[in-house]
């Protein structure tokens, strides 16, 4: 297989930075060949704020991908996220010339240049314009105008911007490692990739994807992004929970919560207890099963109270035909599912990639679904790109835009 489709994909988190080498094969497969990851240090909330101690995580994490995979990596697709994320739906329309009548490659660039034409925060930049809908002449349905004939096209796109310096923190990351960035995308449609099949994404979905201090979330309705977003709560939020309300180390609350945690209630022995044993600087302790249970319950019925407020209001819950997918680390947490059902009143699932092979310990875990996705976005945009990107002022440039994103 060429060299050209191996792709691999970074994250840089808050709770972990990850590496994927990635072989895309034409049926659609993903091949995991190394996964690199290392603890993440110096950043908060999914974005950067300690530089040093964030770049050694990233040397780190792509050394040990680099070792596993025995491929020498040289640039990465890179994620982002950040509360500072935001999106927009928006139409941009073009006249179409009376000699020819024809709609070309011009009017189509024509019609998103004009979607993106509107004020924006001046440390703001557009990341992703992602093609919803064609219209001709006010016929929908549209899939590709190019060819067809009529007096006005119109599109509408959905429009990803975020703070500027924000990202170019995390590329500069990466540049310190001396790799280049191929191109950044936004955590959740990176996870999207690969947690959603193209039958979901017309029949509308949700997903959300929680990590360690964000979650990402996405809406995808007649096989177009409808919003996304970044909400700022995540696992960190639920362990920093749990040392307050049981009065213990963080360090031992996160251990508690992925050991023992669950967010059903009613299900433990009444006056259950868990002991928590002696450890350097902590004497030990005895803890009530069902508050610690009480607490996380808490906190996702919360997280997920807030995330339904966010798109209730443009997206009509029963067009959502598949339901919400839940991955990220986070999913991982007993009972989340019981939750997430009873919040949004309808199917929830535990996902995870999908059509890949490899490393079986990778893709089954939701934690990886952001770096697996990258590389399947690398290769639908690939696939469309006469030649290969180059990221130079990733600010000036029109990112690649695909239907199936």
């Amino acid at each position: 297989m060429a060299r050209d489709d191996i792709h691999v994909g970074l994250e840089i988190g808050t709770t972990k930075v990850c590496a994927v080498v990635a072989e895309c094969r034409e049926d659609g497969e993903i091949r995991l060949l190394g996964v690199g990851e290392t603890p993440s240090r110096g950043v908060r909330k999914g974005e950067i704020v300690d530089f040093e101690n964030a770049s050694n995580c990233v040397r780190e994490a792509l050394s040990d991908a680099e070792e596993k995979s025995d491929v020498e990596i040289k640039s990465v697709w890179l994620a982002v996220t950040g509360s500072h994320i935001h999106s927009f739906n928006n139409r941009g329309s073009a006249a179409i010339p009376e000699e020819s009548g024809e709609i070309t490659e011009e009017e189509i660039q024509e019609v998103e240049y004009k979607a993106k034409e509107i004020s924006l925060p001046k440390e703001n930049a557009i990341l992703h314009s992602i093609i919803q809908h064609y219209y001709v002449d006010g016929q929908e349905g549209v899939l590709n105008p190019v060819g067809m004939l009529g007096s006005r096209l119109e599109a509408d796109f959905h429009i990803i911007h975020g703070v500027t310096n924000r990202i170019q923190n995390s590329i500069r990351c990466v540049k310190e490692c001396h790799i280049e960035v191929e191109d950044v995308v936004v955590s959740s449609l990176a996870s999207a990739q690969v947690v959603l099949g193209q039958h979901q994404k017309e029949s509308g979905a949700l997903v959300i994807d929680i990590g360690g201090g964000v979650t990402d979330y996405i809406v995808y309705l007649d096989g177009a992004v409808r919003q996304s977003g970044v909400l700022a709560v995540g696992g960190d939020h639920i362990t920093n929970d749990i040392s307050i309300g049981l009065r213990i180390p963080i360090t031992r609350a996160e251990k508690l919560k992925i050991e023992e945690g669950s967010a059903d209630l009613g299900k433990s022995l009444p006056g259950e207890k868990i002991v928590l044993k002696n450890d350097t600087g902590f004497s030990g302790k005895e803890v009530e099963r069902e508050m610690l249970n009480m607490i996380i319950h808490a906190r996702l019925e919360e997280l997920f109270g807030l995330l339904r407020k966010r798109f209730a209001g443009e997206v009509p819950e029963r067009l959502l035909g598949s339901g919400v997918m839940l991955t990220g680390g986070c999913s991982m947490i007993r009972g989340i599912r019981g939750i997430a059902e009873s919040v949004f009143d309808m199917p929830v699932h535990l996902t995870r990639a999908q059509a890949v092979s490899g490393p079986t310990s990778a893709f089954e875990n939701p934690q990886f679904s952001t770096c697996i996705g990258l590389a399947k976005y690398a290769q639908a945009v690939r696939s469309e790109m006469p030649e290969p990107s180059f990221l130079g002022n990733i600010f000036g440039k029109v990112f690649k835009k695909f239907r199936s994103s």
